[in-house]
Order: C-alpha cells, then sequence, then structure tokens
C-alpha cells in the first residue's frame, strides 16, 4: 500500500524593506522563485511580511507614534485590488503554494494582522486573521473579524496557521486539529528562547509538522526619516528580530533549524506517513480525545477549502 509521500516547505527568514509595500513584495516574489526552483510545495514567510512588523508599538506610546502609524497604515495590504499581484504572479509562475503574512488592510481603514494563501495558480485561496493582538499590538492591529482559523487544503495535504502568541491559545490549537490539519504555520515576531520549545510541545501535542518563520531585520534597516527612528534604532549592529526559523516533525524533533542572525532560509521535505505513526501513539482528537468528558464549540466558518 502506497503512503500519504512528501510535502516541501520552505520558511523564508528574509528581511523586509521595513514599511514600503511594493519593495518589499519584490523581495517575496524572488524568494517565491528561489523556493520554486527548490522544489518547495508550499513556501511560507513571516508575521506581517508586509509591510513588516510595527515594532515601534512596543517603544511609543499612542499620542507620540502616528507619523509611524499613518506610514504603516498606508503601506499595509488590501486583498481586493493590486497590492498581492506580484505575490501572485511569482506563485502561479513557480507552481507553488505561498502563506503571506501581512498586515491587511479593509475598506475602512481596520488593520488585521493575517496569513493570505495563494495557490499555485495565482488565486487567493483562504485568510486567517489573528483572533487578539497581543498587548502593545492591539493599538494598530484589530481582533480577528470573519476569516479565522482558516484550514486549506493542498493537494490532500491540510494546513493551518496560528500567529505569534495565538499559539498558546490552547482551544485555538485544539480547533484546528479538529480541522485535521497536517502542517500547522507558526509565522512569529517571538525571538525568545522559549519560542522553540513552544513550537517542539505543539508538534509533540498535536502530532503534526510545525514551522514557525520569523523575519531577520536589524536596526539598520529602519527607516530613519521617522520621528525618533535614530534613537529608537540606534545600534547598526543591533537586531529587531534575530529570526529563530525552525522546522518541526510530529514527535516534537526538530529537523531543520533554528536559523538565527542572519538571513536565509529553512526548507524540509515532510514524510506525512509520519503523522499516522505518531498518532497511533497518540492522538488529540482521536482516541484520546474523549468526547465523552470534554468536547469543543467551534463558532468559525474556517472549514477547509
Amino acid at each position: 500500500m502506497s503512503g500519504r509521500g512528501e510535502f516541501r516547505v520552505t520558511a523564508v527568514q528574509a528581511t523586509p524593506a521595513y514599511l514600503d509595500r511594493e519593495a518589499t513584495l519584490d523581495i517575496v516574489a524572488d524568494q517565491i522563485a528561489e523556493a520554486g526552483a527548490d522544489g518547495a510545495d508550499l513556501v511560507v514567510f513571516p508575521e506581517s511580511f508586509v509591510p513588516g512588523y510595527p515594532d515601534f508599538v512596543w517603544r511609543m506610546t499612542v499620542p507620540e507614534d502616528g507619523d509611524w502609524y499613518e506610514r504603516f497604515q498606508d503601506q499595509s495590504v488590501e486583498i481586493d485590488g493590486p497590492h498581492l499581484d506580484k505575490a501572485r504572479a511569482a506563485a502561479e509562475a513557480a507552481g507553488v503554494w505561498v502563506a503571506l503574512g501581512i498586515t491587511e488592510r479593509t475598506s475602512s481603514g481596520t488593520l488585521y494582522n493575517a496569513v493570505v494563501y495563494i495557490d499555485d495558480d495565482g488565486e487567493i485561496a483562504g485568510l486567517h486573521r489573528k483572533l487578539i493582538p497581543t498587548a502593545a499590538e492591539r493599538t494598530v492591529w484589530s481582533n480577528g473579524q470573519g476569516p479565522m482559523l482558516t484550514v486549506v487544503d493542498i493537494d490532500g495535504v491540510k494546513v493551518g496557521a496560528l500567529i505569534c502568541w495565538e499559539n498558546y491559545m490552547p482551544l485555538a490549537r485544539v480547533a484546528l486539529y479538529e480541522k485535521g490539519i497536517d502542517v500547522l504555520l507558526s509565522p512569529t515576531w517571538d525571538n525568545s528562547d522559549e519560542w522553540v520549545p513552544t513550537l517542539r510541545h505543539i508538534a509533540k501535542e498535536g502530532r503534526v509538522f510545525v514551522v514557525g518563520v520569523s523575519a531577520c531585520l536589524r536596526d539598520r534597516d529602519v527607516p530613519t526619516d521617522l520621528p525618533r527612528a535614530a534613537d529608537m534604532y540606534d545600534d547598526p549592529d543591533g537586531f529587531l528580530s534575530r529570526g529563530n526559523s525552525t522546522i518541526v516533525a510530529p514527535g516534537g524533533e526538530i529537523i531543520e533549524g533554528p536559523l538565527l542572525a542572519q538571513a536565509g532560509t529553512v526548507a524540509a521535505t515532510l514524510d506525512l506517513d509520519r503523522i499516522a505513526a505518531e498518532r497511533r501513539a497518540f492522538d488529540p482528537v482521536g482516541h484520546y480525545a474523549r468526547p465523552d468528558v470534554l468536547t469543543l464549540t467551534d463558532h468559525t466558518n474556517g472549514d477547509a477549502r
């Protein structure tokens, strides 16, 4: 009997052209082309890679960060329209799926921390909005509305995403397990020592492959024309984000990574048969779930597409 086969994933730990949507999308297109040439089935980008993570929210108060927010909001991504055309064309040309971390701007101006899925025909195939932004992030991003906990089906491989500290929400994880995911994407800004153990725990708990990906961004990558930029980001060798991108197998074993303090990619060919083998011992929503004792009500409409 033939198995489920293999699935190749590339996590892109690149440096965005910070707060410059079009220049960052040029980087996205180049990375998609390179990953496609390497045989990737899915290319994954960091949290809010376009137009960059709003690190300023941790360093300035709301009254004083107006110019930063204005730039951030202006350079954010509208799903409907031409903003994603470069990424869509690159995905189609390379014949790969893409999970792109963006700050999504709606017609009202509201911003969401989101992952947009682009299929290998260059079509928008799904969207996940972060359920609850973390602490100071709430000054720029709204709580997720509409598409949340979305799972996409890539030729029989079910893929979902939890953004940064959404991964610490147990019921969100269980909801995705119950949707049958094989691969969990974990784009993040978390560079802490605890992050890779978190990825390993989730992989072992859910019996899923976990792909953690973050950007590599230094002080010198921040535009100097914004107020207080030179004071807040004054170390030319300092980092806003050191990366930490890692790919983990269903039992918690690190396959590739972590990649630290440099731009690059972390890629792995996933043996999908490992999932069933691991779930023989423990399946959190199968024979170990005990629905007679514990049940989860999922109010989203993020079924596999």
